[in-house]
């Protein structure tokens, strides 16, 4: 990444800093502006293709800033300096190279744009900017989505096998005991840019379908002070306050505050948000050093899907609760970066990270009276023993005719400690322009995990209440009992990536990255959950682009990449041996590392027109992963199912993207086509009305992967009235896609949606803004996510207690909602 000139004295003796900004874009357009100085705060911006605002120079003061101009306005005035364009192709920030020898897609939101959202969760803003991302609640949760990238996810919920590495400021955070990452931790306010990144293997363990790469603020590229608070329907409050500053011509802080209060608009839904993030760097002669630090305590209420009989009545209602997560997460890094020679940049990381969640989960049970012993329980059927956590047979202490039900309790800490250097050199090599960067790191992990199971009677609002009797190791097989393990995990990565410009207009590139992986589990309560397990694997890159003409680029490249299996999926991957999923481990048996193959090729490029700049892109991708991992449900066990490798599945696609920018209008446009499908017969357990009378279905190779739409469109304006006054709106229509449990795509599609948001802004003052959004206008009523459940599992209460009829269950979207809020800058 460019480095930043030092400010010159006449810009000291103004009191105002204005730094010259190269923003980058998809389609390769860059808007320059001057970004204001402490008095006034801003964030960089790009242009709406998405790539993150670089540092360039430091320009000639000017005698002073027009108010109310916003920085598009600015820079139609500013002169055009030299761009630099530059997008990361490893973890750390000094592998970053011009955009235009990137062999793969090129995708990044700034911080302008996730401020346009009005949300705090950087999902939604990489979903309204990046092609191929969709979002679905399977939690219930607006602040914990699935993100879904090309067939690949990333989700909060424990269990959900993982496909995307996420990393922030170079430290990778997907969770330790199930790769699962907690979008609610993340500070949004203080993100400076989000990318996600593909074809690249230096990314390390999870990065199958890609890496969503973070970069923070610091006091160096965010000057100024800002407060914003918003709030809205269904009681939604939210505020977050950032302040950084040059304190001279080496040290700067920076720390951001964010806090939300939503009460959701379902039963028992709300939530609570708090997190901080800080930052104290110091600099000289272009070398940098940084310590910056987080703190998140959560807590989120995670309704889940609802079976559609009772949203027909109601679309707030919910299922079988509590469904509560608290997340904690605490975390320190030490990053410096110090250029050795002109030619030899060397920069390190060291963290350290703590992580703590406690979930309750309402459910229905197995346990019910004994046919044959009167008086007490059993498990799983009428005539198998329900035991107590002292090995007794337990007593039936509820009336009769009460609906039983279960609180499933689980704990997890993690503390993770990890170490990363890298190396970067633009030595020229045979006469060539080359860049070379060699990297290394080791992460290790410790998790305790407990889980235990409260009996309970179920009300006819779906709330368990519980008994304080708890279940003791259950079920023919044992699938139930408490919990008690602790894992290890440790991972070690080498890579190399070497860009060479055979030609001004040709450059290719070629590396890879060995990884390695050892993870232990230590049964805490006996030895059937032991196990230890190592893997390693080397994923190669490589690549080349191609510049046609000036403004046009071709692109190709081939990559390899893997993931190991998680300490929960190891402990839960016996087929004889049952569990509830993310909850209560039985056996420890070994499961291959997933191996993913992907090509992709493509073009983008950009055209001057006289009412503004055009960027556009289209690209194609084919991945295939071999060994992949699915959670395999058991019949007539609500929750319960194991981990097992599949075989081989594909995702393949187009994303294609135009945009257009201008001082007065900003316009953008993308389509996605993600076709998914398992390449293996495979037979599985499954609530779908076409199950065999065993309850199973049948996975033909060809047969589409579930929850994931083929079709995603998405389109966005905003328009300046007039200086101070701005007007946009944004519009995403996501196509039909097969329910989870219909791996073998015999049941109706749940249906596609199309929904609408407005948004508008006023710049009252040059330090006051109102703004407001109206979320789907239409009030659309739609799912982004449906599944299937056990139809005689509870009583339908909102229909006499008859059995439920309709098995499908859906996670409902949030209606109609308005919002308004103020931001003040200082």
């Amino acid at each position: 990444m460019a480095g930043m000139g030092e400010p010159g004295m006449g810009e000291r003796r103004l009191g105002t800093r204005r730094l010259l900004i190269a923003s980058v874009s998809t389609g390769l357009v860059s808007g320059i502006f001057f970004a204001a100085g402490a008095d006034a705060a801003q964030d960089e911006e790009t242009n709406v293709q998405n790539l993150p605002a670089i540092e360039v120079v430091a320009p000639q003061p000017t005698p002073r800033r027009a108010p109310l101009r916003t920085p598009a306005r600015t820079a139609s005035r500013a002169t055009p300096k030299p761009r630099i364009y530059v997008y990361p192709t490893s973890p750390g920030a000094s592998g970053s190279i011009d955009v235009d020898k990137i062999p793969a897609s090129v995708n990044a939101v700034d911080p302008n744009q996730i401020k346009r959202t009005g949300s705090l969760n950087i999902a939604d803003a990489l979903q309204q900017y990046v092609p191929g991302v969709n979002l679905s609640e399977v939690t219930g949760n607006p602040f914990q989505p699935n993100i879904e990238f090309r067939g690949y996810v990333a989700s909060p919920l424990a269990g959900t096998p993982q496909g995307l590495a996420v990393y922030q400021n170079g430290v990778r955070i997907n969770e330790a005991f199930s790769d699962a990452v907690n979008w609610d931790v993340i500070p949004t306010a203080a993100i400076r840019s989000a990318t996600v990144v593909t074809n690249n293997p230096a990314f390390g363990l999870n990065a199958l379908g890609g890496a969503v790469n973070l970069l923070m603020k610091d006091g160096f590229t965010y000057q100024g002070a800002e407060i914003d608070m918003m709030g809205g329907s269904f009681g939604r409050i939210q505020g977050s306050a950032q302040w950084g500053k040059r304190i001279d011509n080496n040290w700067a802080v920076y720390g951001a505050l964010e806090g939300a209060h939503d009460d959701g608009f379902r039963n028992f839904s709300s939530s609570d948000i708090r997190r901080f993030y800080g930052d104290v760097g110091y600099r000289f002669e272009g070398n940098e050093f940084h310590v910056n630090m987080g703190v998140a305590d959560n807590d989120l209420a995670g309704p889940s899907t609802v079976p559609n009989e009772l949203l027909q009545q109601y679309w707030g209602a919910s299922y079988t609760t509590p469904q509560t997560h608290t997340n904690q997460v605490g975390y320190i890094n030490l990053t410096g970066k110090v250029e050795a020679t002109p030619t030899w940049t060397f920069e390190g990381t060291a963290h350290v990270r703590g992580f703590n969640q406690n979930t309750q989960d309402g459910n229905p049970t197995g346990a019910q009276p004994c046919s044959a012993s009167a008086g007490f329980l059993c498990f799983g059927d009428d005539t198998t023993p329900a035991f107590g956590l002292n090995g007794a047979q337990l007593a039936n202490p509820f009336p009769a005719g009460a609906v039983l039900g279960e609180i499933d309790r689980t704990t997890t800490r993690s503390s993770t400690f990890g170490i990363s250097g890298q190396a970067t050199n633009s030595d020229q090599l045979l006469g060539h322009e080359n860049r070379l960067v060699l990297g290394a790191s080791y992460d290790a992990s410790v998790t305790h995990f407990d889980a235990s199971s409260e009996l309970g009677t179920v009300g006819e609002n779906y709330v368990v209440t519980g008994s304080g009797v708890f279940l003791g190791q259950s079920g023919n097989p044992t699938s139930i009992g408490p919990v008690s393990l602790r894992t290890v995990n440790q991972y070690q990565g080498l890579y190399a990536l070497d860009t060479f410009n055979v030609t001004d207009a040709f450059a290719i590139t070629g590396g890879g990255r060995y990884n390695a992986a050892r993870v232990t589990l230590e049964d805490q309560l006996g030895t059937a959950l032991n196990g230890d397990h190592t893997y390693d694997r080397f994923n190669p890159v490589i690549g080349g682009t191609y510049k046609i003409t000036p403004e046009l680029t071709a692109y190709a490249g081939y990559s390899e990449a893997n993931r190991v299996p998680t300490p929960l999926e190891l402990g839960c991957a016996d087929p004889a041996n049952p569990c509830l999923i993310a909850a209560f481990l039985v056996s420890d048996p070994s499961l291959k590392q997933v191996v993913s193959k992907t090509v992709e090729a493509g073009l983008r490029g950009t055209k001057d027109l006289n009412i503004g700049q055009l960027g556009w892109k289209i690209g194609g991708f084919r991945a295939t992963n071999y060994d992949d991992i699915l959670a395999i449900p058991i019949p007539g066990l609500q929750g319960f199912g194991y981990f097992q490798n599949i075989g081989s599945t594909r995702r393949q696609g187009i994303e294609a993207e135009v945009s257009l920018k201008s001082n007065a209008v900003q316009v953008h446009a993308s389509y996605a086509f993600v076709d998914a499908r398992f390449l293996d017969a495979l037979q599985v357990g499954s609530n779908s009305p076409f199950a065999d009378a065993d309850g199973n279905i049948q996975i033909s190779p060809g047969n589409q992967i579930p929850n994931v739409p083929r079709h995603r469109i998405k389109a966005g304006i905003e328009y300046t009235v007039t200086d101070a006054w701005k007007v946009g709106g944004d519009a995403l229509w996501v196509s039909s896609q097969y329910y989870v449990g219909d791996e073998s795509n015999q049941a109706p599609k749940l249906p596609s949606y199309a929904v609408f948001n407005l948004h508008t802004s006023y710049q009252v003052t040059q330090n006051l803004q109102i703004y407001g959004k109206v979320d789907n206008i239409f009030d659309n009523r739609y799912s982004t996510y449906g599944t299937f459940f056990d139809t005689t599992a509870l009583p339908n209460f909102a229909n006499g207690g008859n059995q439920f009829t309709d098995p499908r269950s859906l996670s409902p979207a949030r209606p109609r909602a308005f919002y308004a809020g103020a931001r003040v800058t200082f």
